[in-house]
């Protein structure tokens, strides 16, 4: 029976999508999973592929036009369906069109192989190993519900490597966390599809492991000269890559440059740089009206950096900055920033910083954080005592854990507390899920723990975001109080500032004053106006420093 083609959901903010290639006409033969179209969204341009393979009978919606998702844009019919005289009449055509779909084969692995479907005949590849061991493809994996592509950071193995099961093979950036990706098999890394850079959507091949270890992959092993990059085929020359004149080497910075699958597709195919390409997007993204204008007006000279070159057992670090140059922001960085935009368009940001005496906590650290690290394995720091006198308040006064949804308040029904990790590359908030469960030991633990696999890059997706309420600690680098900006769409977020000495004016029972030396921290909190009000805001931070100068809890 016919199989609907339908517009694609690419995001939860998504509801419509621009068609804006059709690479299958009606009487076509397609294979399931095949790219049968391209569309464009305002977040991302993708090749969609096929529902279901049979032989495309109908287009209903064209090229250029709009529709929602979810609408009926094509029709897929069987083999043996209305269009089988129109096949009929061109026996070439459709030889023709099967020859393509095999040798697209080579790069796209169906959905189906790949959530365990039936097993199908493996494909020749030029990166498949000359003897031994089974072709494994390694794919982009899908890190978060909302989650629909990933930027391959950096490779951890080059091409020719040998590779251990669940070992380390590269590193991916998403909207929500950086990690490692382990491999999916034991072998040799033959080929790699996605380089460094490079955004590709979730199931994508992006390299293979192919052969036992010890297995030569030398005809796509990169050089030094070309940068680690690797050629990519077309349907039309895959099967004669090999003596195929390679393109020119795009320079290095073009793997950094923000753009989507689309456009990079069409820089490819037409032998651009993409680091030469002015971007009219948001953060500088290169967009598809920006690259097929560039085309069509030709190369303006522009500044760039001349292609790094390293040996290709090493990993390319990045080049440090010169004095003058224009450098793409990272996709982190560019993440960071609009997230940051859009707080402060959002949310009307209030501050009040409160002076805390710190002296009982920390003469209490000084002699407990020896003995606690033996018995417990985990450093005795600041933070636990902050995050625990913050979750005490927080049950009390519930409106600072709320957030705003609409023209309603959303009273959360636990503390999700995000601690904010500042990284070599950025920043992340990893989240201690229902912290109110936790002890201090609990808390203590969790922070240590959600800290070394941020920097080591180990975190899962689900364990950055749903925050209630974050925690920032820029203190450390000295600072006496910081104005931090709130992580949307929690409503308050608190700053620790840096811990010092002061002389203070202290006051005994019968009131009598004298100067001692305390150890003072300030805190600050920013909160959001439109459900926090000053005098709730001062209540809170009044508990906080309450809570903490009169310390009585135990530290486990």
């Amino acid at each position: 029976m016919p199989t609907d083609v339908r517009m694609p959901q690419m995001g939860e903010s998504i509801f419509e999508g621009t068609i804006t290639k059709w690479l299958k006409k009606p009487g076509d033969t397609v294979q399931r999973d095949e790219p049968l179209f391209e569309i464009s969204t305002d977040k991302v341009d993708a090749e969609i592929p096929s529902p279901a393979a049979g032989v495309l009978t109908e287009i209903r919606a064209a090229e250029g036009s709009t529709v929602q998702v979810n609408s009926v844009v094509g029709v897929i019919g069987e083999s043996g369906s209305a269009v089988a005289a129109a096949k009929s009449s061109a026996p070439a055509k459709v030889e023709e069109t099967k020859a393509a779909a095999a040798a697209e084969q080579a790069q796209i692995t169906p959905v189906s192989k790949l959530a365990g479907g039936p097993d199908e005949p493996p494909v020749p590849s030029e990166a498949a190993p000359e003897k031994g061991g089974a072709r494994h493809d390694v794919i982009m994996p899908q890190m978060g519900e909302s989650i629909f592509e990933g930027t391959i950071t950096k490779w951890l193995k080059n091409v020719g490597d040998t590779v251990q099961r669940d070992e380390p093979l590269f590193e991916i950036s998403t909207d929500k966390v950086d990690a490692e990706i382990p491999s999916p098999a034991a072998g040799v890394l033959s080929e790699i599809k996605v380089q460094a850079g490079q955004t590709a959507q979730i199931n994508t091949v992006v390299g293979v492991i192919g052969g036992a270890a010890g297995a030569s992959s030398a005809e796509t092993k990169p050089s030094a000269a070309s940068n680690g990059s690797v050629p990519v085929p077309t349907p039309a020359a895959a099967q004669v890559l090999v003596s195929a004149p390679a393109p020119e080497p795009v320079a290095a910075e073009a793997e950094h440059v923000r753009s989507s699958p689309l456009v990079r597709k069409i820089a490819r195919e037409n032998n651009v740089n993409l680091a030469a390409v002015p971007g009219t997007g948001a953060g500088g993204r290169v967009t598809k009206e920006d690259i097929l204008a560039y085309i069509e007006k030709g190369p303006v000279a522009v500044a760039t950096r001349p292609a790094a070159t390293a040996a290709p057992s090493k990993p390319v670090a990045p080049a440090a900055p010169i004095p003058g140059e224009l450098m793409p922001l990272s996709r982190m960085r560019s993440i960071i920033a609009q997230r940051m935009v859009e707080s402060k368009h959002t949310a009307p940001h209030v501050h009040t910083v409160f002076k805390i005496d710190f002296t009982r906590i920390v003469k209490l650290r000084e002699k407990e954080k020896s003995k606690y690290e033996q018995r417990n394995g985990v450093k005795l720091t600041y933070m636990p005592f902050i995050a625990r006198a913050v979750i005490a308040t927080l049950r009390k006064m519930p409106i600072v854990n709320a957030s705003l949804e609409g023209d309603a308040i959303r009273y959360h029904a636990n503390i999700n507390l995000g601690i904010a990790v500042a990284l070599d590359w950025g920043l992340i908030v990893p989240v201690i899920k229902e912290a109110e469960e936790k002890s201090f030991l609990g808390i203590a633990r969790a922070i240590a723990d959600l800290a070394e696999r941020a920097r080591g890059k180990k975190l899962k997706p689900d364990e950055v975001g749903s925050g209630t309420f974050t925690i920032t600690n820029p203190g450390i680098f000295g600072e006496q109080f910081g104005t931090p900006i709130i992580n949307q769409p929690e409503s308050a977020i608190l700053g620790v500032g840096g811990l010092f000495k002061e002389p203070a004016v202290v006051t005994t029972e019968d009131g009598t004053d004298s100067v001692t030396i305390r150890s003072f921290l300030h805190l600050t909190l920013g909160f959001d106006h439109r459900i926090i009000d000053g005098a709730d805001a001062g209540k809170f931070m009044a508990e906080v420093k309450k809570y903490l100068e009169n310390w009585s809890e135990e530290i486990g």
